[in-house]
């Protein structure tokens, strides 16, 4: 059984004992979240909704840094930044239907 989840903009799938990381989440370390589901599988088929995932979080951070690098030619203009994504490692534990 493996479930459809959405958060942060993105969707995941996940099934139970999967370590996933995604957008920063609120909550301590060692926290229980619940996430939404768009569609749970089971082995004999499709359930749309109305079904729940609960989580652990693991643990919380951030991700490598990005350097976005900005350059007009001909007009003397560069820009250097960095960028660090924060993130959350969610331990999947059950998929409640």
């Amino acid at each position: 059984m493996h479930a459809i989840i959405e958060t942060g903009g993105k969707q995941y799938r996940v099934a139970p004992g999967d370590v996933v990381r995604v957008e920063k989440l609120a909550g301590d370390i060692g926290s229980e979240v619940e996430l939404p589901v768009k569609t749970v599988f089971t082995d004999g088929g499709e359930l749309a909704g109305g079904a729940t995932v609960k989580g652990t979080i693991v643990r919380a951070g951030r991700g490598d840094k990005i350097i976005v690098f900005k350059f007009k030619r001909k007009k003397q203009y560069k820009k250097t930044i960095g960028h660090r994504q924060s993130f959350t490692e969610v331990k999947v534990g059950d998929i409640l239907l």
